[in-house]
C-alpha cells in the first residue's frame, strides 16, 4: 500500500513539474494562445464576443486597476517585465524603458497578464504569431501588453485602439515579436497584426481586418490577413510603411499580389488545425480542409454563436476526431464466468488516457508502438496559465454589458468565473501569481491540484470534473439574469456603490464555490489514489 502510495505521489509531483515545465519554447513558443472572435450578428443574443486563453508559464495574478485623474504634465512610465511578476507589488526584474504623456483621465481596466477589459466595454484577446526574428528591434519601447494596458485606460472603442497603438509604435517603437490583438467593442471586432518594422527601424509594421458582424474569426499564432483593401477603410487599417517596408526588406517583390501573412508572418499557409477545427466547427457547410492553401479570414457560421458555444470550443481535445490523440490508447477489458472462463472480450480507452499526454508519456508510448500518439496542438491545454471569453452588450449600461467569463488553469477541466466591467474588486487570492511556486494564496492552485490529479486517471474522473464545470456555467447564467436586473435597477437610482458591490460579491460567491468544489475533488482524488485507484 505504502509503495502504491508513495509510487503515486512522485507521477503526481512529476506530472505538476512536467505540466509547468514541458513546453520546449523552440517548439510551442508560436504555438501559446487562442483567440476566438463573433461579431453582434453572429452571435445569438447580439453580443460581440473576444476572447484569449493565455497559455504558457505567465503571471496568474490579476485585479482591477482602478480609473485615475492626471496632471498635465504626468508621464506615464512604460515597463518592460510584466508577464513573470508574482504579485502587483512585484518590481522584481522591472525595466523601465521610458515614459510618455499621461492621459487626464483614464479608465479602469482588468488588469491580466495581457490586460483585457475596460469599464467602457472595449476588450482584448491576444495571440503571439511570431514572425521572422529579422523583424524585432529590442530598441523599441512597446512590449504589446503595455500597449494593451495603455488603449484600455484611455480608448473606449476599437478603432480609436489600433488608431492608438498605430501612433505610439510610430514614435516609440515596437520591441516584440509578430502579436495578433483581437479588439473589440459593443459594436465590433477587429483583428490587428503588430510586426516590428526591422532591426534598424525604430517603428513597426501592422495590420488590422474587421471581422463582418455576421462572422466569426479565430487566431491561433498564425498571421491571417491577407490582401488589405487599401480602398476599405471600414474593413482596413493599416500602417503607412506596410508596403514599403516590405520591399525594403526584400519581404515582396512589389509586382506579385501583396498579402500580409506572406509577406510578414514567416509561414507556409495562414493556418493550422486550430484555426481549420474551429472554423469548420463553426461554418461545416463551407467544408473546408487542412489540405487548402488557404482558409478564409473569417466565416459566417451556419447558425448563430452563444457564448456558451465559445466556451465549449476552448475546452476541445478533438476527440472523436481523427486528431484525437487518446484514439489508440486503448486496451483489452475481459469478463469472466464463476469459474473464471471468459466470456466476453472489448476493446476501450485506458482509464489513464487523457487529450494532455507529456512530451516524456508521448516518447514512451510511440516506443512501445510506433505512432501511438501523433501529437496534436489542442485548444485545450494543460499549460495553459488562464483563459477569458468576454461578451460585450450594447443593450445594457456599461457596468454589465462586458462580461468576461474567466477561468485558471486548463479550460477544458475548470470554472468560468464571472467578472463584469463595472467590477471594482477581486477576490483576494487573485492577487498572488501561482506559477512561480506552490502557494495557496494563489487561487489557480485551488483549481489545478485537482485538474491533474484528475489527468493522471482521467476517463474515470472526466465525468466528475464535466459535470462541476457544466454546473457552474448554468449558474452563472441563470443567476446572472437576476444579478443584471438587479443592478440595472440600482443604477437607474443612481445607487452606483451598491450595484458595483453586487457585481464584486457575485464574482466572489461563484470564486468560493468553485474553489471550495475542486478542493473536494483533490480530496476525493487523493483518497481514491492513495488507496490504489
Amino acid at each position: 500500500m505504502k509503495r502504491n502510495l508513495f509510487m503515486f505521489i512522485a507521477l503526481f509531483i512529476s506530472t505538476i513539474s512536467i505540466a509547468q515545465n514541458q513546453i520546449n519554447y523552440d517548439e510551442f513558443f508560436g504555438e501559446t494562445c487562442t483567440s476566438i472572435m463573433v461579431g453582434r450578428k453572429a452571435s445569438t443574443d447580439g453580443s460581440v464576443i473576444t476572447s484569449h486563453t493565455c497559455d504558457g508559464r505567465y503571471r496568474t495574478w490579476l485585479d482591477w486597476t482602478p480609473a485615475a485623474e492626471y496632471k498635465k504634465g504626468d508621464k506615464d512610465k512604460i515597463y518592460k517585465g510584466r508577464l513573470k511578476t508574482e504579485n502587483s507589488y512585484d518590481n522584481r526584474n522591472l525595466e523601465m524603458v521610458g515614459e510618455i504623456p499621461q492621459a487626464e483621465k483614464t479608465y479602469a481596466f482588468l488588469n491580466t497578464a495581457y490586460p483585457c477589459l475596460n469599464e467602457k466595454q472595449l476588450a482584448i484577446g491576444e495571440t503571439t504569431i511570431v514572425g521572422p526574428k529579422e523583424l524585432v528591434n529590442e530598441k523599441g519601447m512597446f512590449l504589446i501588453e503595455e500597449l494593451e494596458r495603455i488603449v484600455l485606460q484611455r480608448c473606449t472603442n476599437a478603432r480609436d485602439a489600433i488608431k492608438l497603438i498605430g501612433e505610439l509604435v510610430k514614435e516609440y517603437g515596437y520591441g516584440d515579436w509578430g502579436e495578433c490583438l483581437t479588439i473589440a467593442d459593443k459594436k465590433e471586432v477587429w483583428q490587428l497584426e503588430i510586426f516590428g518594422a526591422g532591426e534598424k527601424h525604430i517603428g513597426a509594421v501592422w495590420a488590422a481586418q474587421r471581422i463582418p458582424d455576421d462572422h466569426v474569426g479565430v487566431s491561433a499564432n498564425i498571421s491571417r490577413i491577407g490582401k488589405i483593401d487599401i480602398n476599405n477603410p471600414d474593413y482596413f487599417m493599416f500602417s503607412e510603411n506596410v508596403f514599403k517596408q516590405a520591399k525594403k526588406l526584400k519581404r515582396w517583390d512589389g509586382k506579385s499580389e501583396f498579402k500580409f501573412w506572406k509577406a510578414y508572418g514567416k509561414v507556409e499557409k495562414p493556418f493550422k488545425i486550430r484555426e481549420y477545427y474551429i472554423l469548420n466547427k463553426l461554418a461545416p457547410s463551407k467544408k473546408l480542409s487542412m489540405d487548402m492553401d488557404e482558409l478564409p479570414f473569417s466565416v459566417k457560421p451556419d447558425n448563430k454563436v452563444s457564448v456558451h458555444d465559445v466556451i465549449a470550443l476552448y475546452r476541445e481535445t478533438y476527440e472523436g476526431t481523427e486528431y484525437d490523440m487518446t484514439q489508440n490508447m486503448k486496451h483489452i477489458k475481459t469478463k469472466k464466468d464463476d469459474d473464471g472462463k471468459i466470456i466476453s472480450t472489448d476493446t476501450i480507452i485506458a482509464s489513464n488516457a487523457n487529450p494532455w499526454p507529456t512530451g516524456s508519456n508521448r516518447k514512451l508510448y510511440n516506443y512501445l508502438k510506433e505512432n501511438s500518439v501523433e501529437y496534436q496542438r489542442t485548444v485545450a491545454v494543460a499549460w495553459c496559465s488562464y483563459s477569458h471569453i468576454i461578451q460585450l452588450r450594447d443593450w445594457m449600461p456599461d457596468e454589465i454589458g462586458g462580461l468576461a467569463w474567466f477561468s485558471f488553469d486548463n479550460p477544458a477541466q475548470s470554472p468560468r468565473i464571472p467578472i463584469y466591467s463595472g467590477s471594482t474588486r477581486l477576490p483576494e487570492s487573485f492577487a498572488q501569481c501561482g506559477q512561480k511556486r506552490h502557494t495557496e494564496d494563489a487561487a489557480i492552485w485551488s483549481y489545478r491540484k485537482a485538474n491533474k490529479l484528475a489527468t493522471l486517471n482521467w476517463q474515470k474522473t472526466r465525468k466528475d470534473i464535466e459535470q462541476e464545470v457544466e454546473y457552474f456555467e448554468n449558474k452563472v447564467s441563470e443567476e446572472s439574469i437576476i444579478l443584471e436586473k438587479k443592478v440595472e435597477k440600482l443604477l437607474k437610482e443612481k445607487k452606483y456603490e451598491e450595484a458595483k458591490e453586487l457585481l464584486n460579491r457575485f464574482t466572489s460567491d461563484i470564486t468560493g464555490a468553485s474553489m471550495l468544489r475542486w478542493e473536494e475533488l483533490k480530496n476525493k482524488y487523493w483518497h481514491k489514489f492513495g488507496l490504489g485507484f
